[in-house]
């Protein structure tokens, strides 16, 4: 029994391309000895120079050849430790490079989100717009002072003055609460800031009672109601037919202190009325852009009279 494992590698070693090449030319030799011996040369063929280079390239060949393989086998292995230096240089180029990418992409980014604020236009900013007036287009108003106390006075005594009580006072707002110099000031503050120029303001003043005998019927406190309600009756018509009322008008309506220009030392002919704050007279609003048959607590502050005037008088 064979005691060679099947697998050991025979001790044979193979001839180098040297040897190989040197055998071949040495039996070549040979052969052309032999044949020339047997028998006359062939005649000369167009190969037979050529031979000799042929031969000569071979063997530089292979001596080329097992000189680079002795090269090779002389060239000591790399180590385990310069393999692992060129494996962490490589993990430090692909981790230095994977942060400079990085770094363009967020570079980038940052140019593109200032670009893009950079670049909007100022045009989509939207602009604020102008509030529209509330104020009512008033441009003709009528302050009428009515010789007497108030209108509360006036509606407490309804046979006094009818007119005040059933007609009046339902066409338009009453404010009880206002003095008489605040329904002038009204009247004024609304005619300057309700329109544009020209505005109109009337003052109308009830005559005063007659002194003496041909005052008496008024003298006492229904009887200045009753010449009072007269008073307005036949004045409040003739206003509310006029076309500038209908279209811009407001009445203003407040009692006031009328006297004659003899009790004041005045020049005959002449008459006063006083507007106080006490009592208070009370205000009547007659307008189109006046509520009908409304009684109001508002109070008019003369320090903004625009609030007052679009509380009361609308559009």
């Amino acid at each position: 029994m064979n005691n060679t494992p099947e697998n050991q590698k025979s001790s044979f070693r193979a001839p180098s391309a040297r040897v190989t090449a040197a055998l071949a030319a040495a039996m070549l030799a040979i052969g052309l000895a032999v044949g020339a011996a047997i028998g006359p040369a062939p005649s000369t063929s167009q190969a037979d120079p050529t031979l000799p280079v042929l031969l000569a390239t071979l063997a530089r060949g292979a001596a080329a050849r097992e000189a680079a393989a002795a090269a090779a086998a002389a060239q000591p292995a790399p180590t385990a430790e310069v393999t692992s230096t060129r494996k962490r240089r490589k993990r430090k180029h692909k981790h230095a490079s994977a942060e400079e990418a990085t770094s363009a992409a967020s570079e980038g980014s940052g140019s593109e989100t200032e670009t893009s604020t950079s670049t909007t236009p100022s045009s989509t900013t939207p602009t604020s717009t102008p509030k529209a007036s509330k104020l009512a287009p008033i441009t003709h108003v009528w302050l009428i002072e009515l010789a007497g106390t108030s209108f509360t006075a006036a509606i407490a005594q309804p046979t006094a003055a009818p007119y005040i009580d059933t007609e009046a006072v339902p066409a338009g707002t009453l404010l009880s609460g206002w003095s008489g110099l605040a329904g002038g000031a009204f009247a004024n503050e609304t005619a300057l800031v309700s329109s544009t120029p020209p505005q109109l303001l009337d003052t109308i003043v009830q005559p005063a009672c007659p002194e003496g005998a041909a005052g008496a019927s008024c003298a006492t406190e229904a009887g200045a109601l009753t010449a009072a309600d007269e008073f307005l009756k036949a004045t409040v018509p003739t206003i509310t037919s006029n076309a500038d009322f209908r279209e811009s008008g407001l009445i203003v309506v407040t009692f006031a202190s009328v006297a004659q220009a003899t009790a004041t030392g005045l020049p005959a002919g002449a008459a006063t009325a006083t507007l106080t704050t006490q009592p208070p007279a009370g205000v009547l609003l007659i307008s189109p852009f006046a509520a009908v048959g409304a009684h109001s607590s508002a109070t008019f502050n003369p320090t903004s009279p625009k609030q007052s005037i679009e509380k009361l008088l609308r559009r």
